[in-house]
């Protein structure tokens, strides 16, 4: 019988259900949104391993044309890349509202740049959009948009 599993799933379960406390950098609103934004894909990593996915790579970057990828993981046999949108209120609407146009296109060239370094793999891949609600003295709320938006008719490359 393996005694770590039981501990690392606990360690899981831990940060997505004890209640959200906001951090303290009211000083300087880029640090404060840079934790928020952190804690949000830290937290959608988690809810992901916890709910049956394979996390392979965050914030992934390719290495010349711009572009990004937040969560790239494996949902059984789909490659999947994922954008995490994090709130601590849901005054402004869903989160996922703010995946405009522009950003499925950062998505998509780092999702090219990603299937590029694999030599182009013949597998299926979609493109997910995870929300995060952190909201003070609640646990996370996650919500995970399978297939939020597909690649133009012309291919992938963009």
């Amino acid at each position: 019988m393996n005694l770590f599993y039981p501990v690392w799933y606990r360690w899981i379960d831990r940060e997505l259900s004890r209640p959200f406390t906001p951090p303290d950098c009211e000083s300087d609103p880029k640090e404060w949104t840079a934790i928020i934004g952190a804690t949000g894909e830290r937290i959608a990593a988690k809810h992901l391993r916890r709910t049956g996915r394979k996390v392979l790579y965050r914030n992934y970057r390719p290495p010349t044309g711009g572009g990004e990828v937040d969560l790239v993981y494996r949902d059984g046999k789909i490659l999947v890349f994922g954008e995490v949108k994090t709130r601590t209120s849901g005054e402004f609407g869903d989160p996922s509202r703010n995946v405009d146009q522009a950003k499925e296109k950062l998505i998509i060239r780092g999702a090219n740049s990603w299937l590029r370094e694999l030599n182009y793999p013949e597998l299926i891949f979609r493109f997910d959009v995870i929300e995060v609600l952190l909201k003070e003295g609640l646990p996370p709320q996650v919500n995970v948009i399978e297939n939020a938006f597909t690649t133009p008719q012309r291919g992938l490359a963009l």
